[in-house]
């Protein structure tokens, strides 16, 4: 039939990652890129696990500098240049790490990102893909170009009041223990797996696209594992 999609499979792409992580900011603008090139002959439905990257990270959270440096053993010119060749590819990427606040800039944090990673599980079970997508790019970017504290509760709510989720649903999610049971086995699994970076993207539970990549990088990957998987 006219205008059918020759591959009929629907993969289905689960994206591990963290929303302090750069990286994983970066990936994911890209592969939207290449997920909206295909769309009308790869069709994809994207859903989000968690990756804590600093699991232990206290509430008031780190100065991201100071982190990278004793992490890599780096000067601090060195991590300032460190930070520059991110911003830039973010910025190429189609994702501005820019400040997007008043005044000047505040210096960049780490937070512990446990709560946000809660609200995107709530927001995929009671909400769907769609909304938990969305809710993960606000993140984003409250966390790089706002450069808000994504682990404080009022910033948390406020952020899902604004996707136009429930608050009070959200708050009460928050305090869910069962959720983080859950996050906690979702990330046992992936360590079960080797998913030890992130961005990680599995495909059809199966394949595994690792790192940032151009959006056409994607696309062929894509195109390559939907014509298999039509053909399996």
């Amino acid at each position: 039939m006219a205008g059918e999609n020759p591959m009929s499979e629907v993969l289905q792409v689960d994206i591990w990652s963290d929303v302090v992580c750069p990286w994983c900011a970066i990936g994911h603008a890209q592969f939207k890129q290449a997920v909206a090139d295909l769309k009308g002959t790869v069709d994809v439905d994207v859903v989000f696990l968690p990756f804590e990257l600093n699991p232990d990270m206290p509430p008031e959270g780190r100065d991201q500098a100071e982190l990278l440096a004793r992490a890599y053993g780096k000067s601090a010119e060195e991590v300032t240049e460190m930070q520059r060749h991110v911003e830039a590819a973010a910025e190429a990427a189609g994702f501005d790490m820019g400040w997007t606040g008043e005044g000047d800039a505040p210096p960049r944090h780490v937070w512990n990102t446990h709560g946000a990673h809660k609200l995107l599980r709530w927001a995929l079970e009671t909400s769907g893909a769609q909304a938990q997508g969305e809710l993960k790019q606000a993140l984003f970017a409250a966390h790089f170009q706002a450069r808000r504290n994504i682990s404080d509760r009022a910033v948390l709510l406020d952020l899902v009041a604004a996707q136009g989720l429930d608050p009070a649903a959200a708050a009460r999610a928050l305090d869910d223990p069962g959720l983080s049971q859950a996050i906690r086995r979702d990330q046992e699994l992936a360590a079960q797996n080797n998913i030890r970076s992130v961005p990680t993207f599995v495909v059809n539970g199966k394949f595994i696209l690792q790192g940032s990549a151009e959006p056409e990088s994607y696309k062929q990957a894509l195109i390559k594992l939907a014509t298999m998987e039509a053909l399996a």
